[in-house]
């Protein structure tokens, strides 16, 4: 099982950070290309690629940049790399090793809805990497791929970075937009929605995609959609980085076409499960998706291929931004439900009361579990709470925090059982004869 390095060239070509590497290798070839082509002809053949959105929706990417109304006369490009889910740290990787990919294609996107700039959103701990991506936006400044005249088609474009202040809810778009504005990261009410006026960045229709996803472009636009199509399956076209972490001997990111199943993912390129142990269990997106059991390493559901459609329909859960997170079976599944419900308790922005209550008392309730001091009825409390918090929230991050409750309890009832009646027994207070007295 080998890798396909589309977005992870640096594997391939040393040194593709730096602009004349990168443009020696065919660097801003595709953005010449798509200068020299009607917008919407950019947009029709990113829509024909089926590039779907690599944040975790999976949305088609084409189908997003034609929402744009082309009538209006200031549109934005914001990228999305604020990469705060749990297990995810894909897009760190792209803009350290091969920067100028992601550059490209946010001009590509830019062209292609017409928008007077482009905004790169790094998350808060991303400092280092800011300070370098504004040194390679220079250098393309300098290669005449950025602001006035672009590569002489007389098309204008800026490129900015601006760095958050680590929140992971500002990786849900309006609260991206929010926090990009200078205000309080938490999600708007829409509509209106980004690409409408008045939904957008500064009120003005706005194209929001990932890095991963951005990335993809430049490739699609030099080879064509129908090279595209071939790498990966059907419904889901092209390569995925995989983000392996957990139990397993080799975590790291793997770049692999669409279609890959999870056994030669975590077995063939992850090099198994740690210490030769069973595997229990898989969160395929991060804390955000449905857990999935895994009833050890001969389990067929290990052969699912790792798609948009195969796993929400052979596993129930999602792939998401794909971080695989790898349980084996010394892992107590609680333990998991706990330790996910805290990180979500601690990133609720607080706007939506299910979601900043709920989170409180399945925090509370799951400490009592694991404490061993829980009644049976504490575990339908929670799986209760978690029920009440779907589907009622701005944004996401309700189902999110509900989904590592709701799905371990149901998939692995016999963890939680486990600490019910746990708590050891208090010795029995001495008496006076006991004592001697």
């Amino acid at each position: 099982m080998k890798t396909m390095n589309i977005i992870y060239r640096e594997k391939d070509i040393p040194n593709i950070r730096e602009y004349d590497v990168y443009v020696a290798n065919g660097g801003y070839d595709a953005l010449k290309k798509a200068l020299g082509q009607k917008p919407t002809e950019v947009i029709d053949t990113v829509k024909a690629s089926n590039l779907r959105g690599r944040g975790g929706a999976g949305f088609p990417t084409g189908v997003k940049w034609s929402f744009i109304p082309q009538s209006e006369p200031i549109k934005y490009v914001v990228v999305n790399c604020d990469e705060s889910e749990t297990g995810t740290f894909k897009d760190r990787q792209i803009i350290e090793n091969n920067p100028h990919q992601l550059i490209e294609g946010a001009l590509i996107a830019a062209y292609a809805i017409q928008a007077t700039a482009v905004y790169i959103y790094l998350r808060g701990e991303f400092w280092d990497q800011a300070f370098d991506l504004d040194a390679r936006i220079e250098e393309a400044r300098k290669g005449g791929m950025v602001g006035k005249n672009i590569a002489g088609s007389g098309y204008n474009c800026e490129v900015y970075t601006h760095v958050g202040a680590g929140a992971y809810i500002c990786g849900e778009e309006s609260a991206l937009l929010e926090s990009l504005e200078g205000k309080l990261g938490q999600p708007r009410v829409r509509p209106p929605f980004p690409a409408n006026k008045g939904g957008g960045l500064y009120g003005e229709p706005t194209v929001i995609n990932n890095v991963e996803t951005l990335a993809n472009v430049p490739w699609i636009i030099t080879n064509g959609p129908d090279a595209f199509k071939k790498i990966g399956t059907e419904q889901s076209a092209g390569t995925k980085i995989f983000c392996v972490s957990g139990n397993v001997e080799k975590p790291a990111n793997y770049e692999v076409p669409m279609g890959t199943t999870i056994r030669e993912l975590l077995f063939d390129l992850a090099g198994g499960i740690s210490g030769g142990r069973q595997i229990k269990a898989l969160l395929p997106s991060g804390g955000s998706g449905p857990i999935i059991r895994i009833n050890g390493n001969d389990d067929p559901i290990l052969d699912t291929p790792c798609t948009y459609e195969d796993i929400a329909a052979k596993t129930g859960s999602i792939l998401g931004s794909a971080s695989f997170i790898v349980i084996d079976e010394t892992v107590d599944i609680t333990w998991v439900a706990s330790k996910v419900t805290k990180f979500f308790k601690h990133e609720s922005c607080g706007k939506c009361t299910p979601c900043r209550e709920g989170t409180y008392w399945l925090d509370k309730t799951l400490d009592r579990i694991m404490r061993g001091e829980a009644k049976e009825s504490d575990v339908d409390l929670i799986a209760n709470v978690a029920r009440n918090m779907q589907g009622v929230t701005l944004c996401a991050l309700g189902d999110f925090a509900a989904n590592p409750i709701i799905h371990t309890i149901k998939n692995f009832p016999e963890d939680f059982k486990s600490h019910i009646g746990a708590a050891k027994t208090p010795a029995a207070p001495k008496t006076a004869a006991a004592a001697g007295d």
